[in-house]
């Protein structure tokens, strides 16, 4: 388990996962965090279409929100340079970021809740990417979970009912955020399952374009995306994960 040293009490934890900028036209993949989802099922993905004349990179898009993100993020948040930036590709993390940093609510820019699937049931699961946020408010870390949900999102607040009237969580438009809000520390998570390789120079220029440089990457590493250069048996390699 990550420990992350102790900053300010009684601030938010600012949670943005970078699949709230993907718009994407595939269905029916698997979602799971794991090595091979993280890269090599995407090769394999990319064979089968082209095997029927396909691209899969014309089934995902990059919003153009991406552009005026931490514009939008200074109108509404205090961000001081001293404050630390986690990357990583989990979104897991953000439950230890929260936790170790004193935060008392978390606002959180994804095209999923991450507050469990499955009910309050899901929250005594181990700590994985989709209940993190639900164990923060079940194990007391936070008071208030606020959720911005993506354009692209396939979800509806009314599947979280459960969780919804056990704990604070609201679901807010950009306008409702309040001004002024101050942030303990910062987590930006690829979703490397979800997010395609190939956008991770854009990714890695959106952490840049924060402005803020007390960056600390955590079970990070930039993807290889070359469809050009990948050999006989590294296709049957792909074609196997």
């Amino acid at each position: 388990m990550v420990t992350i040293g102790v900053m300010s009490v009684g601030k938010c934890l600012l949670s943005i996962d970078w699949d709230y900028f993907i718009c994407s036209k595939a269905k029916g993949y698997s979602s799971m965090e794991n090595s091979k989802n993280i890269l090599d099922v995407w090769y394999k993905r990319y064979f089968m279409l082209k095997k029927q004349g396909k691209n899969l990179e014309d089934l995902y898009g990059l919003s153009q929100e991406v552009k005026g993100f931490w514009e939008k993020i200074r109108q509404k948040f205090i961000i001081e340079p001293r404050v630390k930036v986690y990357i990583s590709d989990s979104h897991a993390l953000s439950y230890n970021v929260a936790r170790d940093t004193g935060c008392t609510s978390v606002y959180l820019f994804d095209a999923h809740a991450d507050l469990g699937y499955g009910g309050l049931r899901s929250l005594n699961f181990e700590l994985n990417c989709a209940n993190w946020l639900g164990k923060l408010l079940k194990d007391g870390i936070i008071e208030k979970a606020n959720i911005v949900y993506s354009p692209y999102t396939l979800e509806r607040f009314q599947d979280f009912k459960e969780i919804n009237d056990a704990f604070n969580v609201e679901y807010i438009a950009w306008e409702s955020i309040p001004a002024g809000v101050e942030v303990a520390a910062v987590h930006i998570c690829r979703s490397g399952a979800w997010t395609p390789p190939w956008y991770d120079a854009k990714f890695l220029k959106f952490v840049r374009d924060s402005g803020l440089s007390n960056l600390e990457f955590v079970d990070f590493a930039p993807r290889k995306w070359d469809t050009r250069n990948v050999s006989l048996s590294q296709q049957i390699y792909y074609m196997l994960a």
